[in-house]
């Protein structure tokens, strides 16, 4: 039933779209939906490269048997075990019971945590080689991109990487896979948003695997989510480099919390310091509107940060808090920061940010803002010239030389 579509010889795309999810993990909003990416390897021997979400199960099985036309599937190379790509190993079972599923030691450990599946195992070294005919797979492990099992296939004849997660794009597949057949416009905010919020921890592993990488000749990145890379392997690559390397763009983002409206406008007149100093990429978010997810990609994206917060209950405002945590968690490095707050009788938020950028130990402003009730013409005076300040240090920063390709 299904026409398959071929991505390189004797390679095929198998993957479906998820256009129902809300949220990605139940956390991280999917407004274009998201891919989940198999590839069928169909030589003398027939190898599926990962598997979809269960929920997809009956259509991708459909697929398979529709491009194998009653051959065997002889293996099933796992890659990441997360259950959005591992979740129809079961399925698959049933249907081709003499299958070989192909993984390292900690794959196959959590093959039977997750889904009691101990026969018909193979475990593979890293660097080792399966032959399926002509097409010659590689194995390199890449852990914690971003589990410890992790790993990455590659297709020695055809040239073509199969990287897991890395690499993947949240947003369907509209009508074709490959960049080369679709505006790719879309894909690179959501690239950053994926990245950032679920790879954006490990740095230094992610930097580890493009080094390993390095010597690869790349036709193909086929990831689990979003586009098959072809025409900017190039540009997808220094995103992950320079993502990893925490290395932002000249760029100053703005976080706030507000009830009243007070801290808002000390937002506005540090964003006008911030200009006057000449900076054009400022990036204004309401911790109350935007979506963390958004946020920590602007995060990631640009160099300097400045957070605003009114004291709630002698603490930070609560969705500031929540996100400052998020940010720590992930371990973001090489930034200029700033901040700002506003009380009406104790003053507690301003205390609370300079502790957060002291265990973050990034460098920064000077002056920090804090205003006892309405903002007054001294405090005013005092948010722009933090925008300035968070400006020049941001223009005058150099990144730690760690971590680097």
């Amino acid at each position: 039933m299904f026409k398959n579509q071929q991505i390189a010889k004797d390679i095929y795309y198998v993957g479906v779209n998820d256009r129902q999810k809300h949220k990605f993990e139940n956390m991280i909003p999917l407004p274009n939906g998201v891919s989940y990416n198999a590839y069928l390897i169909v030589d003398e021997k027939t190898a599926l490269v990962d598997t979809v979400d269960i929920s997809f199960g009956d259509i991708f099985i459909d697929k398979i048997q529709s491009q194998l036309q009653g051959k065997p599937l002889d293996y099933l190379i796992i890659n990441h075990m997360e259950p959005d790509h591992s979740g129809s190993i079961r399925l698959i079972r049933k249907y081709y019971p003499d299958m070989v599923i192909v993984g390292n030691n900690k794959t196959l450990s959590m093959v039977d945590g997750y889904y009691g599946v101990t026969d018909n195992m193979l475990e593979i070294k890293d660097g080792q080689i399966l032959s399926l005919g002509s097409h010659k797979l590689e194995f390199h492990f890449t852990p914690m991109v971003h589990w410890p099992e992790t790993m990455m296939t590659y297709d020695k004849t055809e040239k073509v990487l199969f990287s897991g997660d890395a690499f993947g794009a949240f947003g369907t597949l509209d009508g074709a896979v490959m960049d080369t057949d679709l505006n790719v416009d879309k894909y690179w905010d959501e690239m950053a948003r994926y990245y950032s919020n679920i790879v954006g921890k490990y740095g230094n592993p992610i930097q580890k695997a493009l080094k390993k990488l390095t010597p690869l000749e790349l036709n193909l990145i086929c990831s689990t989510h979003g586009p098959v890379w072809k025409e900017h392997i190039t540009e997808v690559v220094d995103m992950y480099d320079q993502f990893s390397r925490y290395h932002g763009k000249d760029g100053v983002v703005i976080i706030y919390g507000s009830m009243y409206g007070n801290t808002e406008l000390m937002a506005e007149t540090v964003a006008q310091g911030v200009a006057e100093a000449g900076v054009k990429n400022i990036i204004i978010h309401n911790v109350s509107k935007s979506d963390p997810s958004v946020i920590i990609r602007d995060v990631f994206k640009y160099k300097g940060l400045i957070v605003g917060s009114p004291t709630y209950s002698n603490e930070l405002y609560p969705e500031v808090e929540s996100l400052l945590r998020k940010i720590e968690i992930r371990g973001v490095k090489n930034r200029v920061f700033g901040c700002f707050g506003s009380f009406t009788w104790a003053s507690a938020a301003v205390k609370r940010l300079t502790t957060f950028v002291e265990t973050m130990k990034w460098q920064s402003a000077e002056i920090t803002v804090d205003e006892k009730q309405g903002l007054k013409t001294d405090k005013y005076e005092a948010c722009l010239e933090l925008g300035r300040q968070v400006a020049e240090l941001m223009k005058n920063h150099v990144d730690e030389p760690e971590h680097c390709v």
